[in-house]
């Protein structure tokens, strides 16, 4: 791989540095691009870094002048309840930022475009197992500008006319820099804080950041990938329960005794929103939030093994318990 470069936009995100660190350990020379510099020591010194606005056309172009491949993590990530004020700054990042890139990449002959997309982009999961092949109906600025930004990967072509992209739908991924609403569950189980709402049967899809980093890789190599999408998770289905005991274990707590059933809170939290309305200030939690945190979310990473022979390394215990045990060594737990 020693003669092959490939450009990592967002880098200096959650995942950037993971997927980083995997490709330089296969033998990929890694070029950055990010709108801030690094934190002295979060890269290697072998690391070629360049500091840009994936949005400046200009600057993409440079970024991805030689590059062999493109992995695309710069994002827009998702928030609760966001202001229409933001949308721009959704459609500018997540769309137009993606669209240079892919300009560039096409221009450039760049082989593989690897696109990191969300399986928000298929909107409520209405108990729906969700597979690749099941209508997207994204009901969130994040999940929309998502969809429209991995379309316009799907659709590139080389100068040969041949797909050059790859979408990968992760759903929630985790690890020592994580961020978002498992960061607060992890802080709040560890200052016992967290009470269970409903049963906790409902399900989520996880996969641990190495994992993703390597899934990653094999999108890049595996000869079939251009112009297919694929969910990305670590093969099993995870009960917000078994999430809760995981993170818990890790912690070295027991995990929460206590629940509180849903419907009586999601009645209560619509009564303070309507209370917040009238008085103008916003509310600490939303009956949306509530329905984010029971919904049953399930989705098949089925197709992506068994087409590109992916197998995640690490099962919800380990992942959490190196989460963990890293974070507690930089000082963050």
């Amino acid at each position: 791989m020693e003669d092959k470069l490939v450009l990592v936009t967002g880098a200096t995100g959650a995942l950037g540095p993971r997927v980083v660190q995997a490709f330089s350990a296969v033998g990929y020379r890694v070029r950055t691009l990010s709108s801030g510099r690094p934190t002295p020591g979060l890269f290697p010194s072998s690391i070629e870094v360049v500091t840009g606005d994936v949005t400046n056309q200009e600057a993409v172009a440079a970024a991805t002048t030689g590059c062999d491949v493109v992995v695309h993590l710069a994002a827009r990530l998702h928030i609760v309840d966001p202001p229409p004020a933001v949308r721009e700054e959704y459609e500018r990042i997540n769309v137009l930022g993606t669209a240079s890139v892919v300009s560039a990449a096409i221009a450039l002959g760049v082989r593989r475009v690897v696109y990191f997309s969300t399986v928000a982009v298929y909107g409520p999961a209405g108990g729906r197992l969700l597979t690749e092949t099941l209508p997207l109906n994204p009901d969130t600025l994040y999940g929309e500008t998502k969809l429209a930004a991995e379309r316009l990967v799907l659709a590139a072509r080389g100068l040969d006319g041949s797909a050059i992209g790859t979408a990968l739908r992760f759903g929630a991924v985790y690890g020592p820099r994580l961020r978002g609403n498992y960061r607060r569950l992890l802080f709040a189980l560890r200052d016992r804080r967290f009470v269970g709402l409903g049963s906790g049967s409902n399900r989520r899809p996880l996969i641990y950041d190495a994992d993703a980093a390597r899934a990653t890789i094999v999108a890049t190599e595996h000869s079939t990938a251009p112009g297919q999408v694929f969910n990305v998770t670590d093969g099993a289905f995870h009960s917000v329960k078994e999430i809760v005991s995981a993170m818990c274990l890790a912690l070295g707590r027991r995990p929460p005794r206590f629940s509180v059933p849903a419907a009586p809170v999601r009645l209560a939290v619509g009564l303070m929103e309507g209370v917040a309305r009238i008085i103008h200030v916003k509310p600490p939690i939303t009956q949306s939030a509530i329905d984010k945190f029971t919904e049953n979310v399930a989705v098949d990473g089925g197709r992506f093994q068994r087409q590109l022979g992916f197998r995640a390394g690490y099962d919800l215990e380990t992942g959490w318990k190196e989460t963990v045990a890293e974070m507690r060594r930089t000082g963050e737990l």
